[in-house]
């Protein structure tokens, strides 16, 4: 092939083989495009074009340098060339740099309900029993704070207050200090605020969020759920299976039963020593509320749902239920949620027989603020200080 034809093939015209030609094409401080000059649409090659200027990025005012410079750095997309301003590493989003609370900084996460009490919370750190959460009581009037005497509660030879509680498992000492300082601890049924009171604790009474630490060790409490066919007491003459063929208890207290069970029905039996809150449990001014599930045979009508809670007529006179729910229904058989105060004897049984629908299974799930849960039928567990709390605030302990 001549030297013409081989100035003139498309492989040498493309300048791909032509280096002079192609650093020319491709420089444009060297004056024009690649090789033929041509614009786009003339028929030759592309010209060069100047990369499109990106966005200008945000820049807050609060994270520039020195002063002016915000003023001399250009609208374009040339603005790279100035000293950009200083920013943490990984921190990208307008207002990151701010002060907390001023204008245009980041909010920040909420933390979650556990994670603020957890820790403050009275037992919060305890992994015995069940988690009940606040105690919910009647918030009381009281005074200001200075108005409280504090040295008529301070016993020269007692013990320090936040030792007492840390040794019942309140929470760590440093922690209880804090509870003490910020007014959540109540001695007697009265405020402590400072740090050196000293208390005895075989006679104080001692409250946390309305939580009563129960100091006496001795004290026993129980959870038993009793299965169909065991007698509620502790001894039985005729021999049947009673509570005592499920207790172990090691400590030699002599424990009792907190209210009755008839032998066919199932459920939660509290077991304690503690005989005042035996007594508050069962009385009826205090009307602590009690958890059955009911079976009987359905259809289950509406409206009796309605007359149990207005009131039906008995032997004893009238008794009613505080709440009826449908729990579930299958084919022959509904399961039905009721909760009531009233302590008399078979009191649940007679009021389904009364209405036309006997039981066909009983089952007492709840006492107050404890549940049974997950417990196996049979078992006996021990109350955590959190339910004991509970359980003597629900009666004003």
């Amino acid at each position: 092939m001549t030297q013409a034809g081989r100035q003139g093939s498309p492989r040498n015209s493309s300048g791909r083989n032509s280096t002079g030609q192609n650093k020319a094409g491709r420089n444009p401080a060297q004056g024009g495009s690649r090789a033929g000059g041509a614009g786009y649409k003339g028929g030759g090659d592309r010209p060069f074009k100047h990369p499109k200027p990106r966005e200008e990025a945000f820049i807050d005012p609060d994270l520039q340098g020195p002063a002016g410079e915000a003023a001399d750095r250009p609208a374009s997309g040339d603005w790279k060339q100035g000293k950009p301003a200083a920013r943490k590493p990984g921190s990208r989003k307008p207002g990151a740099g701010k002060a907390p609370g001023t204008p245009g900084a980041l909010k920040p996460k909420p933390r979650s309900a556990a994670a603020k009490t957890f820790g403050t919370r009275a037992f919060g750190g305890e992994r015995f029993g069940q988690n009940l959460g606040a105690v919910r009581k009647p918030s009381r009037k009281r005074g200001p704070r200075g108005d409280v005497p504090q040295s008529e509660m301070h016993d020269a030879d007692g013990i320090r207050l936040q030792k007492v509680m840390a040794s019942a498992g309140v929470a760590s000492r440093r922690v209880c200090e804090e509870m003490i300082s910020e007014g959540r601890v109540e001695v007697d049924g009265k405020v402590v605020t400072e740090l050196g009171v000293r208390v005895d604790p075989k006679t104080a009474v001692i409250h946390v969020d309305g939580l009563r630490i129960q100091l006496d060790e001795n004290m026993v409490y129980m959870v038993f759920n009793k299965p169909k066919g065991v007698v509620s007491t502790m001894e039985d003459p005729d021999g049947r299976p009673c509570i005592s063929d499920f207790v172990r208890n090691s400590h030699g207290e002599r424990l009792f039963h907190v209210g009755r069970l008839d032998v066919a029905t199932e459920g939660l039996l509290l077991l304690t020593n503690d005989g005042e809150l035996a007594n508050r449990l069962t009385h009826p001014s205090y009307e602590v509320p009690k958890t059955y599930l009911v079976q009987v045979r359905g259809p289950f009508p509406q409206g009796i749902g309605a007359q149990l809670k207005s009131g039906v007529e008995l032997e004893d006179g009238f008794a009613s239920v505080d709440s009826f729910k449908l729990v579930d229904s299958t084919p022959g058989h509904v399961l039905i949620e009721v909760v009531l105060h009233s302590g008399k004897n078979r009191i649940v049984r007679r009021l389904f027989d009364a209405v036309g629908f006997p039981v066909l299974r009983l089952v007492r799930v709840k006492v107050g603020p404890i549940g049974l849960g997950d417990q196996r039928q049979g078992s006996i567990r021990n109350l955590g200080k959190q339910e004991v709390g509970h359980l003597l605030a629900s009666v004003g302990l």
